[in-house]
């Protein structure tokens, strides 16, 4: 997809046809693709990360009972 968007800004300067609103769309775009693959990434590590520790428990699913609890205080004490 970026190399795409660099084509096109290659043909529009060739052109003489790139100007500032061709620029601008072109970085809304990478901006779109960067900000979907970063989010993409971040759901999928922590997916990845939960399924590695439910696995590390010997489980296919971790128990209710696995669960803590961890009290976060306006204080700055969040010690359990």
């Amino acid at each position: 997809m970026v190399a795409a968007v660099l084509e096109v800004a290659a043909e529009a300067g060739g052109t003489g046809a790139y100007t500032d609103e061709t620029a601008r769309v072109l970085t809304a775009v990478i901006g779109k693709i960067g900000a979907r693959i970063s989010a993409d990434a971040e759901v999928h590590g922590f997916a990845g990360g939960w399924q590695e520790a439910v696995a590390h428990l010997g489980r296919s699913h971790p128990d209710p009972d696995d669960a803590r609890v961890l009290p976060i205080r306006p204080d700055g004490d969040d010690e359990p």
